[in-house]
């Protein structure tokens, strides 16, 4: 079996009165996109301070392609924090280039520039940029060193969904060039999207972990149907029927989708604003944490 990227073995960190991790366990192979996912207060945010060599750990540890990290894994591993101050009075090309002078080993420049979409503003000073720029940028000093560990910290909070979407393309590039990814992020179609993987942190303890599709293959089965409430005219409904109210809606759960329109139609209920949807991670961890995941 290869060797993982990333290993983390039984992680703990404990701070006065708080047990911040609590015996955390998983692996990241290479090439691979893992999330990593939680509420506010979860641990996830000390995970990933531990496994980048930040924070030291009460217990436990996290290995670099099956060695303890140390100065290998620091020129190999490229971080995109959530905030990066960066020296003013500087051009985005300027900019480049005095992190490029920080690593021993760092990519071609011009390759860096053309992945990342800098071209357009490289002599832009880098206190001008639009948040979507500026997070390009971030992105582009990350990968300033041809990193085989690549991670990125809520890489596209405060975008608009045109330049998150923009983001995404260039983290399925980089990820197509063989790089390990460890992502955190608020938003749960992005996790979709982009991981091959995903754990669930909770109180401290991963509470699910596996693929999207096989973590909502595991936990559901069942269907959406959503209706505005005025619509939804049953005198009453089937007792077997899993009903429930939401912001003005109906939303019936079923597994039987073709015998409910069925019904709904042959007792005039409106299907002209009904809509219909799989389960989606929002879905899961919801039920896993009862917490939006911003909470």
């Amino acid at each position: 079996m290869l060797t993982p990227t990333i290993q983390v073995n039984n992680l703990k960190k404990q701070f006065p009165g708080v047990d911040a991790v609590n015996d955390v366990s998983f692996a990241i192979h290479e090439g691979s996109c893992f999330g990593l996912l939680g509420p506010n207060g979860a641990g996830k945010t000390t995970t990933i301070e531990i496994m980048e060599g930040i924070l030291p750990t009460t217990a436990g540890q996290v290995l670099y392609k099956g060695q303890p990290i140390g100065s290998r894994f620091q020129q190999e591993a490229g971080i995109q924090f959530q905030n990066t101050a960066l020296q003013e009075f500087l051009t985005v090309k300027e900019t480049l280039q005095l992190f490029q002078k920080l690593y021993a080993r760092s990519v071609d420049l011009e390759e860096l520039i053309e992945t990342c979409a800098l071209g357009e503003f490289l002599e832009r000073d880098n206190r001008k940029l639009s948040g979507g720029q500026r997070q390009r940028l971030l992105l582009a000093i990350a990968l300033v060193n041809d990193p085989q560990m690549v991670f990125l910290d809520e890489p596209t909070t405060g975008l608009d969904p045109q330049s998150r979407r923009n983001f995404w393309r260039l983290i399925e590039n980089i990820k197509a060039r063989g790089k390990t990814i460890l992502l955190t992020t608020h938003y749960m179609e992005e996790a979709a999207v982009l991981c091959d993987e995903i754990a669930i942190m909770d109180h401290g303890r991963i509470i699910a972990m596996g693929s999207p599709k096989d973590l909502l293959e595991a936990h559901f089965n069942d269907i959406l149907l959503q209706l505005p409430e005025e619509d939804f005219v049953l005198p009453q409904t089937p007792p077997n029927w899993d009903v429930r109210r939401h912001n003005s809606h109906i939303i019936i759960h079923t597994d039987a989708v073709h015998d409910t329109i069925r019904y709904l139609q042959e007792h005039n209920v409106s299907l002209a604003r009904m809509e219909i949807r799989t389960r989606t991670l929002e879905d899961l961890f919801l039920e896993l944490t009862g917490k939006e995941l911003r909470g």
